[in-house]
This record gives structure tokens, C-alpha cells and sequence, in this order.
């Protein structure tokens, strides 16, 4: 019987330490690497590279990416996607992936705290937390938060978020 408990004790310690390992690994890995190698992010990859912002995502930081699913960029109007990732309209697509990019390192726990934070992309999103404790921003529900990353931190949303149009 005891060797039955010492085995499944070493069991259960093996399981536990390469699950603690796995989640330390992703903490080595920078924001885009733990985007790609993350199959609901496919979308925000292609326009992160096609927007020429690998270099700066796997900078130093820190920063707070509010990560859309492919899902998120499914739910765009027809056609948006392609026209944006076309090169022509690269700025447009570097204004909207910034503006999904928070300064700093921010966790879920200092992010319910923020209400309207200014995004790298210069223009604010509004948080705001319900009863329940959900969190939108910009009415995209957060759907998973404190994702870690060597230089930042993501927090998954369900909703691309569109900055707002600059004034002329």
C-alpha cells in the first residue's frame, strides 16, 4: 500500500513540475513568440508582421498586449482583413495593432484599476468591470487575462478593437 501512495506521489510531483515548467517556458518566450506559437492568434501574427511590428513586440518593454483572436478578426466586415494587410495600407494597420498595445507591464488585478488608460497608438481605451467581475475594453470581453510573456503580459479580448478616427 505505501507503494502504491510513494508512487503516486511521484506521479502526481512529475505532473505538477512539468506543468509549472511549461508555463515558466512560455514566460521566456517575448510577446510574439508566445502569440505564434498559440493557434488562436494566427490573424494577429500575419498583421503584426505585415505591419512591421515584430521588432518592436520583441523589444524590451514592457508592454500589455490586448490580443484579438483569429475569431476577433473573423468577426470584421468583409474584405477589412485583406484591404488592411495590403501594403498600401500599412499605417492604418499599425494604428489599429498599436492601439491594442498598453505601456508597461500590466496585470488583470492593476488593469480593472485603470479606467481609461492612453494605448501606444496615443488614443485611450475604456475598462470597465461588471459585478461579476468581467472586464471589457472598448465593450471587447476580456477572455482570458494575464498570459505571460518575457517582456509583457497578454490579456486575450474577442473583439478587434478599431482606434478612433483622427481628427482633422
Amino acid at each position: 500500500m505505501l507503494r502504491i501512495i510513494n508512487r503516486t506521489f511521484i506521479v502526481m510531483a512529475l505532473f505538477f513540475s512539468t506543468l509549472a515548467m511549461a508555463e515558466q517556458s512560455e514566460a521566456e518566450k517575448n510577446l510574439v513568440q508566445v502569440a505564434a506559437n498559440n493557434d488562436d492568434f494566427q490573424t494577429l501574427v500575419m498583421a503584426i508582421k505585415a505591419a512591421d511590428l515584430v521588432g518592436t513586440l520583441e523589444g524590451k518593454g514592457p508592454f500589455t498586449v490586448l490580443a484579438p483572436t483569429d475569431d476577433a478578426f473573423a468577426k470584421l466586415p468583409d474584405g477589412t482583413l485583406a484591404a488592411l494587410l495590403e501594403p498600401e495600407n500599412k499605417e492604418k494597420l499599425q494604428a489599429i495593432l498599436t492601439y491594442h498595445v498598453l505601456p508597461g507591464a500590466i496585470s488583470s488585478e492593476e488593469v480593472v484599476k485603470l479606467k481609461l488608460p492612453e494605448t501606444v497608438q496615443g488614443s485611450t481605451v475604456a475598462i470597465e468591470t461588471d459585478d461579476d467581475g468581467k472586464v471589457t475594453i472598448n465593450g471587447a470581453n476580456v477572455i482570458l487575462a494575464d498570459v505571460p510573456a518575457s517582456n509583457g503580459v497578454i490579456h486575450v479580448i474577442d473583439t478587434v478593437l478599431l482606434p478612433p478616427e483622427p481628427k482633422e
